[in-house]
């Protein structure tokens, strides 16, 4: 029987998604969560990986068992055994067809940034505090040419271990609300470093280092040393993976972010 269940965490305390050898990957507290209602261990597939200190409300794991529970029971018995931090807050029954990460159609990405002179307090786990003046309307300009179909070797980080670097962009949005700047991608599947590597580049041209259509020249060079820095891993949450609604899963995040000028 194959099982699915949506996951969202903060990242914050966490070495990233996967499980680690030292240190502490969410999985690995997925996985204990589950084997404690399962009363055998159990191994979880992800949608995508993340990496330290990036948080999700949309990430989806699948698992496989011989034990039986109402869909009720594995939510309420996976969350009694989780830390307050990581959270269930789906679970369905699936075909032994549905793949968590082979059958998604497509992940989307949300960073955020604070833009004003001073720092926050409260998002400092949650947010990039750019204080320097952020020109939104050129950073879209520039987003635009990385949205299709490319080789994105250019924002793919030195360990990434993905087999080829193209990946296809659907959208790229960027909006202000007041001092808060969202900037949402969607593509069918990222890179390592993906999202973060892209966000420095449109970050540098918000702030008038670089023109918009530098993104093209860069995109263009395959070369990640021509890219500038990646953001900090704390702005950057896994918003929600898509499936053929085939599958009948929750389309979309179960909580919504709030708009910027909410925060």
């Amino acid at each position: 029987m194959r099982i699915a269940i949506g996951i969202e965490y903060d990242g914050t305390a966490y070495n990233g998604w996967q499980r680690q050898k030292s240190g502490t990957g969410v999985q690995s507290l997925v996985e204990n969560a589950i084997s404690s209602v399962a009363n055998e261990a159990v191994e979880v597939v992800c949608a995508g990986r993340t990496d330290t200190g990036v948080h999700a409300i949309g990430q989806v794991v699948h698992f496989d068992t011989r034990i039986k529970r109402a869909e009720r029971g594995w939510l309420l018995g996976t969350n009694s055994n989780l830390p307050d931090d990581v959270n269930a807050h789906w679970v369905r029954n699936v075909s032994d067809e549905f793949h968590a990460r082979y059958s998604a159609t497509s992940r989307t990405y949300r960073y955020l940034i604070l833009n004003r002179l001073t720092r926050s307090a409260l998002y400092r786990h949650r947010a990039w505090w750019v204080h320097q003046s952020l020109d939104e309307l050129a950073m879209q300009e520039g987003a635009a040419l990385l949205v299709g179909k490319h080789d994105f070797s250019a924002f793919r980080s030195a360990g990434c271990q993905a087999s080829t670097p193209v990946r296809t962009i659907e959208s790229i949005r960027i909006v202000r609300q007041g001092d808060w700047i969202t900037i949402d991608i969607t593509a069918n599947a990222f890179l390592q470093h993906m999202v973060r590597n892209i966000t420095g580049l449109l970050v540098a041209i918000g702030n008038g280092g670089e023109a918009p259509d530098w993104a093209a020249r860069v995109l263009e060079s395959r070369d990640r040393t021509t890219a500038g820095v990646a953001a900090p891993a704390h702005g950057l949450t896994l918003v929600s993976v898509d499936y053929p609604v085939a599958f009948e899963l929750p389309q979309g995040p179960a909580i919504v972010l709030p708009a910027a000028g909410e925060y």
